[in-house]
This record gives structure tokens, sequence and C-alpha cells, in this order.
């Protein structure tokens, strides 16, 4: 492998580029022919898999250069194979099967969720050092400091405001461009931003608010509009509170695509008829949206909500690109950053539990609007 990326490393730039392509494309077309004949049966798909068992070894050897660790992937994976077409066999495979295939999720989201997340809430009890148990001392610390109480209520409202104004802009444009000429043109348009990091789109903003003293030459949009207009410069990123909503146009900017584009396929889904009868029954526009095309596209806005919501609790790389948290605009990622750099680590996780405590109420609501879309089908 390192041979590979040497002889590549080489190669000029121009020449890079496609084989580089070339060799994701064929890694991605691998991984999608085998999940495609994971659940087919027959002599040629069993030596395929056993072509697989020995194609993944020699990976591990290019990779990691250790014979041993192939042999035991080839071990592990060899056997697990034959156990599930074995059992399949004898008729009471299925569970094995459905246990075979879930285990790897299971264990992922063991060691990546489930075992971190008692170890911060245990962390979240701990003194600094992680040795001595405090009680709620780090909690009590964070709902008497008024910075702490400044960061929950900054988090909530980029919960209350980034969910609602992003899902009704990208509904109303949405709605205003169904069907019109140039359709794909304005979704492209709206949707760019959501191909872009956020630390891209901050570095982006930053220039927007960017501010200079009212005799230098500006180079923010923002001020250059206000001098135009005969003003004087504003330093929009240090005045609160109102730093925090320029803050949040950041984030809706970005999400507003992400609505657009699934309730532009939410709104295409809504049967015709249902339209047409409402047309032939005299409503206007209005009367149409409220009554026919949100009723129909509600639970693809529950999911819109809910997913943004959840991106709104979690923000940080805005925060910390554009502030840093100064002058009042931290929220609770960029204060568990925070306190953990500052090696406050019960203070980070109880930042932490917080935060995973105003997430629980949002993941269990769209968990049993999920279930009753099920029961309703």
């Amino acid at each position: 492998m390192s041979g590979f990326l040497n002889w590549l490393g080489g190669l000029p730039p121009l020449a890079q580029i496609p084989i580089v392509v070339i060799a994701f494309a064929a890694v991605v077309a691998l991984l999608l022919f085998f999940v495609d004949i994971a659940p087919r049966k027959g002599t040629l798909y069993t030596v395929i898999r056993l072509a697989f068992c020995v194609l993944v070894p020699v990976i591990v050897v290019l990779f990691f250069g250790s014979f041993l660790w192939a042999a035991a992937v080839a071990a592990v994976l060899g056997g697990v194979l034959f156990l599930l077409d074995y059992r399949s066999k004898k008729g009471v495979g299925y569970l094995v099967q459905l246990v075979g295939f879930l285990a790897p999720a299971f264990l992922l989201l063991l060691i990546g969720l489930i075992l971190p997340t008692i170890n911060t809430t245990i962390a979240a009890f701990m003194s600094a050092s992680g040795k001595n148990f405090v009680g709620l001392n780090n909690f009590i610390w964070l709902f008497t400091q008024p910075s702490a109480i400044r960061t929950v209520v900054n988090t909530i409202i980029w919960v209350l405001l980034v969910p609602a104004l992003s899902t009704a802009f990208g509904l109303a444009y949405a709605v205003f461009i169904d069907k019109s000429r140039g359709e794909k043109y304005f979704k492209i348009l709206v949707f760019m931003p959501m191909a872009i990091s956020f630390v891209g789109a901050s570095i982006i903003w930053r220039f927007i608010y960017a501010y200079r003293e009212a005799d230098a030459t500006q180079i923010g949009l923002l001020n250059q509009i206000v001098v135009w207009f005969g003003g004087t410069p504003v330093q929009w990123l240090q005045n609160e509170p109102w730093n925090t909503l320029f803050l949040i146009v950041v984030l809706i900017w970005v999400q507003t695509g992400f609505a657009m584009v699934v309730l532009s396929a939410a709104i295409k889904g809504v049967p015709t008829e249902q339209i047409e009868a409402a047309e032939l029954d005299g409503t206007n526009g209005w009367q149409r949206f409220t009554n026919v095309i949100v009723p129909g596209i509600r639970s693809s806005l529950v999911v819109v909500v809910t997913t943004i919501s959840i991106a709104s609790l979690k923000v940080f790389d805005i925060v910390r690109t554009m502030t840093a948290g100064n002058n009042g605009t931290s929220v609770i990622a960029n204060e568990m950053y925070t306190q953990f750099k500052n090696f406050e680590n019960g203070r980070s996780a109880a930042f932490a539990v917080i935060l995973f405590i105003l997430v629980l109420p949002i993941v269990i609501y769209n968990a049993r609007q999920i279930k009753k879309q099920r029961e309703i089908r």
C-alpha cells in the first residue's frame, strides 16, 4: 500500500486525480456488489463469498502489513459466513442470521455510543481529575454561573429559531418553485450551502460580518452597505445579544437547502387528485396549501424539524470558528470543548449530560412519529 501511495505521489497532479477517483469508485462498487449478493443463495454466491474471505485478508496485509491480523480476520470472517450458511440450510437459520447481521451494528453502538454515554455520565459526578466523587457539584456550578446559564439559554434559542425558520423558508421556497421553469436550477441555488462544511460557511460569513474602522476601507459586505447609506460600521459579532442571532443566520442559511429538498420531494408526492378536488371546491391557493399540502407532507415536516433541531443542539463549528464562544455567544457543545481544554473534565461531562437530556425528547418524539406512520400503513 505504501508503495502504491509513493508511486501515486510521484505522478503529476492531473494524473493523480483520475487514479484516485477510479480507485474510490472501484471500492464503492465492490462494497455495493457484496451488499447486493449478501441475501442471495446458490453455489455461485457461495464462491463469491469465499473469494471475499480471501480478498479481505489480502487488504489487511496491504494496509497493516501483518499476516497475523490477516489470518485472524480470515478465520473470523470465514467462520461467521460458514455458520450463517450452514444454519440457514437447516431451516432454523433466520434467528442466527438476524443475530449475525445485527451483531456488528450492535457492537459498534455499544463501543461508540452506549459505553461513552455511561462513562460521560459517571464523569459528570467526578472531580476534574476523575478520581474523586463530587456528587452534584458540577451541575450546581453549571446552574449557578451566569456564563454557564447563558450558554444553556443560547442553545435553547438556537433550537427554537433554527428549525422553525429553516423549515419555514425551505417550505415556502419549495412551494414557490414547484413545477416552475428552471426548478432544478433554483433548487441547486439554495442547496449549494449544504455542500459546504460548517467551518467553510463560517469563514464566508465572517467576511460578510467583517468590521473595520469608519475611516478604513470596509471588506465586510454588511458594513460596506451600511457605509454606502451613510451609517457607521457595526461590530456585528461583538454586540450582545444580537451577535447570537447573527451566528444563527449561518446555520439557517445552511439548513434551508436540506429542508427545501426534502419538502419539495414530499410536495410532489401529494396526490394530484386531492389538489384538483380542492380546486373544484373553489378553494384558493392558501387554503389548498394549509388543508391539502401541509397535511400531506406532515411526516416529512416532522423529520425535517427534528433533524434540524438535533443539528442545532450540537452546533459547535460555527460558534468556535466565528467567535470562539466569546461575547456571550457560547453554546453547550462549545463549552464542553472549552472546559475539557481547561482540564475540567467533570464540568465538561456535566455539559454533555445536559446536552444529552435536551436531545432525548426530540429523539423519542421522532421515534414515536415513525411508529405511528408504520401503524397507519
